[in-house]
């Protein structure tokens, strides 16, 4: 999962003209749901955003939360963040969760932000929405799960030699 976050001021979408969701101060939040995302990345992203600390304190530093500023998220999917771009001129989305995964897992994550007391709004799943937002700060933050959590354990790996040409099949003649 790939969460794009943004401290806003104010955040809101319409889908052909009429308001769907929008928040006040807090963040708005584009995420996209990759191909074999989970119950793990969705876990992840939602304890990440609720604990961030990246609204100012009185000193002028990044040292409250969403809770301390009584901050809610309009959270946006949009599968495009999963977009490869390495060749051509048009991106392949390949990367992405199909519809109904992402669906389940983009409803998965608000839940559990919910559950962690956050006031959440959404965009409408699927639609042609506009977004308008006011950033402040400008303050933009990405959190890319494939990226920040571990492998997840699968089977164990061999030994790799510690130095090229170290191991087996690495004496002239010698077969593996």
């Amino acid at each position: 999962m790939i969460a794009v976050i943004q401290r806003v001021r104010r955040g809101e979408v319409t889908v052909d003209g009429a308001r769907v969701g929008g928040v006040a101060r807090g963040f708005v939040l584009l995420l996209g749901v990759a191909h074999g995302d989970g119950e793990r990345e969705a876990a992840y992203l939602a304890r990440r955003i609720h604990e961030l600390r990246v609204f100012e304190d009185g000193q002028g530093k990044m040292n409250r939360s969403l809770a301390d500023v009584g901050g809610a998220v309009l959270a946006v999917s949009q599968f495009t963040l999963l977009a490869n771009l390495k060749g051509g001129r048009r991106p392949d989305f390949l990367g992405a969760a199909a519809p109904d995964e992402g669906r389940r897992w983009f409803d998965r994550f608000v839940e559990l932000l919910r559950e962690r007391g956050v006031t959440v709004e959404t965009g409408s799943f699927g639609a042609s929405m506009v977004v308008a937002l006011e950033n402040e700060g400008p303050a933009t933050f990405l959190l890319d799960t494939r990226d920040l959590l571990p492998a997840s354990a699968g089977p164990a790996l061999p030994d790799v030699p510690s130095r090229p040409g170290a191991g087996p099949g690495s004496e002239p003649g010698e077969r593996v």
